[in-house]
């Protein structure tokens, strides 16, 4: 049997565009034949278990093989095989002559990655690495005979008779001269630790040496020797593809550690399972991440039926769970045909919608089950609830029962819970509760101290993502605002009714601001004397809660560039009802005056941490001889 012919594609070379353009990685090339290799055995399972194939099956195995000196890799399988018309309808036509249309395709297309993976090329992603690809294969029909294809990457190709003896399929690659890196053990093992990991036929690979038990010596005490034993290099049971109430949390945790072994324990898990209206499984993990936000990405991998396919998941998993570790598997997700990258699809949007679902559910699950533990992991979990709730309206909606809002005093509570805490003693003059907010308690400790002597409460918020988490709350809760506890003088921070008199008259108040803006002498400081408690800082800094917003979302890239430019402006309230502001103004002196108002106004500064340089050295200076 002996068969010359031309591979069916009559536009142009198809073997160029695949080398150039469809495969964005050419180490795939292992993933892909490996994989189809994985296929054809369980395809001959499936037959067997049908009635349609009564031979003996054998272990299913798939063996990966190379050698250096004639360069060749070797994938093998004892798998369904093929007979030569097989081959021709097959490999020859390309999916059944879809070469035609494909290439057609492929001109009007931009990239690659607008084709998608119908044409079946797989295979040939083996002309990526090799001058010649050979096949030796044998069906598993009754009467079949063994058939040998070969090419050298033109479209010409030989079928002559096979060598092979046993059911199955072997792809020998004679490798070509730019990729003779991949004639090296380590790194096809890192490719198949990559991609096969978690394939579902075990991949023998090499051997390895055991130092084991081979009997008794002449005294008879145990005789130990290295043995080559075969090499398996995956799990084919990983733990997505097996039910939840088979497996213990040693089991979530032991995978876990073999995904991330370096990573500290997750706080929890999320088993996904769904057969309908598409099909995923998966485990995701939530890691503890606390305040290393957008470190940690790409942590969550996905698969195809247990392949390695990326771990660039950002249009299957909701963007505020991208830092979530673990693994999800879906036949579902289109691909195209490099399967590398994903394609826009309603499949995905369905995905991506039920893996929001699934989290609020544990969320919520684990609230309501154990709310102190579930406050123990807040610090952690917050970081991905919040930035849900920023990102999603359907996820706002189901985590604000379960979302929290933690006090320096380190409680917590729901929305509903805060709301009404702070309605009592927070209402303004307008009817609206005033949430007062902290993102750095030691440096604004001053400013927090005053707001508790007034019955205020203060909520911690200092994470990376709270500046836009106030925004959202403030759109989303009714009649209710947020200010930064250092916006503002305690007195001022919520609009009453209630006055206060200063024991200043008129003509001493303008006086004071005259002392105070002379001893100052900044530019962008608005001086301004108010009538505060006796017991509040005799000066005040502060930066209006608008423009400090303003500054602080430029800072984040939020589009504010103009007021990222603008120079910082701060208010400062000289206090009447102090008794140093009195003391200022009763000194005969101009100089002491002067000194004793920049004091002050330093001590001001001081607290806000805006004191430095010059000016933090001659307030020092200053301190000592005022001592």
């Amino acid at each position: 049997m002996q068969e010359k012919g031309s591979i069916s594609i009559h536009t142009e070379n198809i073997f160029p565009i695949i080398k150039k353009f469809l495969y964005s990685d050419n180490e795939i090339f292992l993933r892909e034949l490996t994989s189809n290799a994985v296929d054809a055995v369980q395809k001959i399972k499936r037959l067997s278990s049908l009635g349609q194939y009564n031979g003996q099956l054998g272990e299913p195995r798939v063996e990966v093989a190379f050698d250096k000196d004639a360069k060749t890799i070797t994938i093998s399988d004892n798998g369904l095989g093929m007979t030569a018309e097989e081959i021709k309808k097959y490999i020859n036509q390309i999916a059944f002559s879809g070469a035609e249309e494909f290439v057609e395709k492929f001109k009007d297309a931009k990239d690659a990655n607008e084709l998608i993976g119908k044409f079946g090329l797989g295979f040939y992603s083996a002309f990526m690495v090799a001058d010649q690809v050979e096949i030796q294969t044998l069906s598993y029909q009754d009467g079949a005979q063994p058939a040998r294809w070969i090419c050298d990457g033109s479209t010409e190709f030989e079928i002559t008779e096979g060598n092979r003896t046993e059911r199955g399929t072997s792809i020998i690659l004679h490798v070509n001269a730019d990729s003779e890196e991949f004639l090296d053990k380590y790194k096809l093992q890192g490719i198949l630790d990559k991609y096969c990991r978690f394939l579902p036929v075990p991949i023998k690979f090499g051997t390895k040496s055991e130092y084991v038990e081979t009997g008794e010596d002449e005294e008879g005490k145990p005789k130990h020797e290295n043995v080559e034993v075969e090499n398996i290099v995956n799990n084919t049971a990983p733990i997505w593809t097996k039910s939840p109430s088979e497996l213990t949390d040693e089991d979530y945790l032991n995978f876990y550690r073999e995904l991330y072994p370096m990573s500290e324990e997750p706080l929890f898990w999320i088993h996904l399972n769904v057969d309908y209206p598409f099909t995923l499984t998966g485990v995701l993990y939530f890691p503890k991440v606390k305040n290393e936000f957008e470190l940690q990405r790409n942590k969550i991998k996905l698969f195809s039926r247990q392949v390695f396919i990326t771990d660039e998941v950002k249009d299957i998993v909701p963007d505020f769970l991208m830092l979530l570790h673990g693994v999800i598997d879906s036949p579902d997700i289109p691909l195209n045909v490099s399967r590398s990258f994903l394609q826009a699809d309603s499949n995905v949007k369905k995905i991506n919608s039920h893996i929001s679902k699934k989290v609020a559910d544990k969320l919520a699950e684990l609230f309501k089950n154990d709310r102190k533990s579930y406050e123990e992991k807040w610090s952690d979990i917050g970081m991905f609830v919040k930035y849900g709730m920023i990102s999603e309206e359907k996820f706002y909606d189901r985590a604000k029962d379960f979302a929290l809002l933690g006090n320096t005093n380190n409680e917590y509570f729901t929305l509903s819970e805060y709301k009404e805490k702070a309605s009592v003693l927070q209402t303004d003059k307008d009817g609206t509760t005033v949430y007062l907010y902290t993102t750095d308690p030691a440096k604004q400790d001053s400013f927090i101290q005053s707001a508790n002597r007034k019955g205020y409460d203060v909520l911690l918020l200092n994470s990376p993502i709270d500046s836009h988490f106030v925004h959202t709350l403030e759109r989303k809760l009714e009649k209710t605002s947020m200010k930064r506890v250092d916006a503002d003088v305690a007195d001022k921070l919520i609009a009453k009714d209630e006055k206060i008199e200063s024991v200043l008259s008129e003509e001493q108040q303008n006086s004071v601001k005259s002392i105070f803006e002379q001893a100052i002498s900044k530019p962008n400081m608005n001086v301004k004397v108010e009538a505060l408690g006796p017991d509040e800082l005799p000066v005040t800094v502060t930066m209006d809660e608008f423009m400090r917003r303003m500054k602080d979302m430029a800072a984040l890239g939020g589009g504010m560039s103009f007021y990222g430019s603008m120079p910082d402006t701060y208010n400062v309230s000289i206090n009447s009802n102090h008794k140093l502001v009195s003391r200022i103004l009763d000194t005969d002196d101009a100089t002491s005056q002067t000194k004793l108002a920049k004091q002050a106004f330093d001590l001001a500064m001081l607290s806000q941490g805006l004191l430095t340089g010059a000016d933090l050295t001659e307030f020092v200076d200053r301190s000592v001889s005022l001592i």
